[in-house]
């Protein structure tokens, strides 16, 4: 999730909530990891962002390379580091927040030439603090500049990123792709991608004229009218038309929900049959041959 520092000293969410860029590789081995196809994409961040992520990012050497091209990151502290993590160390900034030190691991890194290791900082320093259970790090370093609460309210947001993907994944349909090859699984990836930004865009465009912010606003509601629209013939794009749609869109609001925490489980459970695993033709003949297999009690 990107962010920008604004004159203010706060934090501005990117208001269209557009997909900006996105990444693939391949399914396992070398160059499969998240921290692999994060660096692949880390030239497309400007200077003045701000990365957030879990806390699988917070590691030494990223934290360094954001520095390097004036880039912020705040993430949750990795788990080794949050059991050691000591408040009396540092310089104290507040209440469980604090400024500390970091050392260059001495061991490179396998993906890291020899020449990145030795250009690296031998030491960098970042600032820790403890808010909401979570221990964060961060190389927003200045309190004054950005609050403790600052901090907690940003990272709380990152909620968003979740819903974000279960829209592309289970509202779009992109949880089971259709395609067998390689290029052409990657080719529909990238459609349902641009699917989501046109969404997105409506929902940019209805916000905008309702004077509301777009993540205040129902991607579903948005799909399924933009979908009943173009099903009922009104594919076309006259003015008056389209601000008919964006205020229908722009009636069905979000509520905010701070600090919304799902169970990972389904409601129901799913129909005992098992798996297909021949053709479908094959199976009715064996159904017609043999009938249908006994229920098991």
């Amino acid at each position: 999730m990107k962010l920008r520092k604004t004159r203010r000293h706060n934090f501005k969410l990117q208001a269209t909530t557009i997909l900006k860029n996105a990444v693939t590789g391949p399914c396992k081995g070398k160059g499969s990891d998240e921290q692999s196809l994060l660096r692949s994409i880390l030239s497309t961040l400007n200077p003045n962002d701000i990365l957030m992520g879990d806390a699988f990012y917070a590691t030494y050497f990223l934290l360094c390379d954001l520095q390097q091209k004036g880039i912020d990151g705040i993430f949750e502290q990795q788990g080794a580091r949050r059991r050691s993590t000591d408040f009396r160390c540092g310089k104290r900034l507040g209440k469980q927040d604090h400024l500390i030190t970091l050392v260059k691991p001495k061991i490179k890194p396998g993906w890291m030439s020899q020449e990145e290791y030795d250009q690296s900082p031998n030491s960098l320093v970042v600032r820790e603090l403890r808010t909401s259970g979570k221990t964060l790090v961060t190389t927003l370093l200045d309190p004054k500049y950005v609050s403790r609460t600052d901090l907690k309210a940003f990272y709380r947001e990152r909620w968003h990123v979740e819903v974000d993907l279960r829209n592309i994944k289970t509202t779009l349909g992109m949880e089971i792709v259709s395609c067998r090859t390689p290029e052409m699984v990657e080719k529909e990836i990238w459609v349902y991608l641009l699917a989501h930004n046109l969404t997105r865009l409506l929902m940019a465009q209805a916000a905008l004229l309702s004077d509301i912010l777009p993540r205040k606003l129902s991607f579903k509601h948005t799909l399924q009218l933009w979908i009943a629209w173009l099903q009922i013939g009104k594919g076309c794009y006259h003015d008056e038309q389209l601000a008919g749609l964006f205020l229908l869109i722009a009636q069905q609001r979000v509520g905010k929900r701070p600090g919304r925490i799902e169970p990972r489980a389904v409601k129901r459970r799913p129909k005992p049959f098992p798996l297909l695993t021949k053709p479908r033709g094959a199976a009715r003949d064996d159904v017609r041959k043999h009938g249908h297999p006994k229920k098991a009690k």
